[in-house]
């Protein structure tokens, strides 16, 4: 079973921030697919399985907060079986821009507090995340700027990023890592008008 892992923080006072832009990828697919979440309080997280691309798949939102996420996704990988390769970490990234989209097959935590904690408990980086742009504010230090709302212009950025991410990790399911960076790194998102429940949250 793939198990995919959005990274934010549990409670309404995150809800639309960039932190929690992987929580907000996770749910789109969760929509999509018409899962249900379920709350384990063994593993600290909310969970549902679906089926993406043809794969087994368990949606995780980490209920731990974010510097610990990687007591339940690594907790949550080895009950189910897996190994690293089949894993798929969704946070943000304030050094990508606004609406940017990268996947990676492996690597460092790049100082991103979720997913060093996922990296210390899984005893190794080796395996693919997509990171997303969230950009910085020059008005804000970076926790303040990650953990404050978008604005109405920004969280529409946001939105069409989220349903990017849905589709590129389906791509990287279905056809693999290298397929889904040549198809969605570096990619300008185009200018998109929301529609039916794309818009939701708007």
């Amino acid at each position: 079973m793939k198990v995919i892992a959005g990274l934010g923080n549990p409670g309404r006072e995150y809800e639309r921030t960039p932190h929690n832009i992987g929580f907000d990828v996770v749910e789109e697919l969760r929509l999509q697919h018409a899962a249900e979440w379920s709350t384990s309080r063994r593993f600290k997280a909310r969970v549902a399985k679906t089926t993406l691309a043809g794969e087994q798949v368990l949606l995780v939102q980490p209920l731990t907060f974010m510097n610990l996420s990687g007591a339940s996704v690594a907790s949550l990988l080895r009950y189910h079986g897996g190994t690293l390769n089949d894993l798929v970490v969704v946070l943000d990234d304030a050094d990508l821009p606004l609406g940017r989209i990268r996947v990676k097959p492996d690597g460092g935590s790049g100082g991103h507090r979720g997913l060093a904690s996922i990296i210390e408990a899984a005893g190794d980086g080796a395996f693919a995340r997509v990171r997303l742009g969230v950009g910085r504010n020059a008005n804000h230090d970076l926790v303040g700027h990650v953990l404050r709302a978008f604005d109405t212009e920004s969280w529409k950025q946001a939105r069409v990023m989220t349903l990017s991410a849905a589709e590129a990790i389906e791509c990287l399911l279905a056809h693999g890592v290298a397929e889904a960076m040549n198809r969605f790194n570096g990619r300008e998102l185009a200018e998109t008008t929301l529609t039916g429940s794309e818009q939701k949250g708007l």
